[in-house]
């Protein structure tokens, strides 16, 4: 008998012809993510399975692996071979451990196995109580459900419960985004939620100093660390943003400075989103969450983009779902250390809440805008997490 870990994913098999693509790319995810730890990888019909890792180390690699997504939920496992008396033996081990309630559900991948599931876990129920008679079988419960899988590979794997993963798409396989990373709560969760959907990511942060302080800086530096188990890497791209926003404060109206460093940042995300090869740009935006989210607000700054489209995974959230989430995936406590962002240098006490396009554009052009942004892009910063 070994100790195994099962690995199951989930929309992989919605894929069709196409499903051995991601399932390498799920597969070169996972062992990616286990760098650091010996082990050996075993793919078998519709399950992966973790052979000969570090038992002192399993709680270790269980919580990695529930990072990766992909995968949906993991078992630790007995694994034995697809012998009767072999099953039957380790369920007579088992029947001593338990206490009042269990039940035992069986499911038989190899159709060569002579028996049927549900008349096998009537069988195996029967030598259980016969191991352990101060038990009693209840279908409905949960905290002992004996699970056995009879699989294709001829190995039956045993075990009780399920750890849930986080799901979605393998990383990678949906292209590649710019997510716009600022020191805030929500677009650390906006690069998780779209990773979720297989987009590899990038980052771009716009630093504004010395109006904001190194620690600003270091703070988003933590955040893409933060996010790099489950985005598997992040190129971080720092932009200087100094000269941008004193140059929109000398030259632009007051209620429209937000509108305005909004769309500069946009072109510029594009730019770099060209650059390394991105398909889309991702932003943590809310709609109506501040002024330069509502919906007027959001065109305008969509007007800017060229081909690229903008992606918004929050858009219909609440705060507090963000901060869920945030708290979910260990980017909270870094998110409201206080150290502000550009968004906060010059902010305007009355920023205008329904602009549009023809006024953005007749304000931008007090600015040199393509000189301002060739120099911002040329000076950037570049730092590989």
């Amino acid at each position: 008998m070994n100790k195994v870990i099962l690995l199951r994913f989930g929309e992989l098999y919605l894929k069709g012809h196409n499903r051995s693509m991601f399932e390498k790319a799920l597969i070169s995810n996972i062992k990616s993510a286990l760098k650091g730890f010996s082990f050996r990888f075993e793919k078998t019909t519709g399950r992966y399975v973790l052979h000969d890792y570090d038992i002192e180390k399993e709680s270790q690699i269980l919580k990695v692996l529930q990072r990766v997504f992909g995968l949906v939920s993991l078992s630790v496992a007995d694994e034995i071979d697809t012998d009767r008396t072999l099953i039957e033996a380790r369920l007579k081990e088992l029947a001593k451990t338990l206490e009042k309630d269990f039940r035992v559900t069986v499911k038989r991948a190899d159709k060569t196995f002579p028996i049927n599931s549900d008349d096998y876990s009537a069988i195996l129920g029967e030598v259980i109580l016969n191991a352990n008679p101060k038990l009693k079988v209840n279908l409905k419960s949960q905290l002992n459900n004996i699970n056995v899988e009879i699989r294709e590979n001829k190995k039956t794997y045993i075990y009780q419960g399920k750890i849930m993963c986080n799901g979605g798409m393998p990383v990678g396989t949906a292209g590649k985004g710019l997510v716009m990373l600022s020191g805030g709560i929500d677009s650390p969760v906006a690069a998780y939620m779209i990773a979720k959907r297989g987009l590899k990511l990038e980052a771009i942060h716009f630093h504004s100093f010395p109006y904001t302080s190194k620690q600003a800086k270091e703070k988003v530096i933590k955040l893409a660390e933060l996010l790099v188990p489950y985005t598997t890497s992040i190129r971080l791209h720092i932009i200087p943003f100094t000269k941008i926003q004193e140059a929109i404060h000398v030259n632009c109206h007051e209620e429209y400075m937000i509108t305005i460093m909004r769309r500069i940042m946009l072109r510029i995300a594009e730019r770099v989103a060209n650059n390394v090869g991105a398909g889309a740009v991702i932003t943590g935006e809310s709609l109506g969450q501040v002024a330069s989210q509502t919906m007027e607000s959001i065109t305008v700054t969509n007007s800017v983009m060229e081909k690229l489209p903008v992606f918004r995974p929050l858009i219909a959230m609440d705060k507090q779902e963000i901060m869920d989430i945030a708290q979910k995936i260990g980017t909270y406590e870094t998110s409201i250390l206080p150290y502000e962002d550009c968004c906060t240098v010059f902010l305007p006490k009355n920023p205008v809440i329904k602009p549009t396009v023809e006024k953005a554009e007749k304000e931008e052009e007090a600015l040199n805008l393509d000189f301002l942004i060739s120099q911002a892009i040329q000076d950037e910063e570049v730092i590989e997490l």
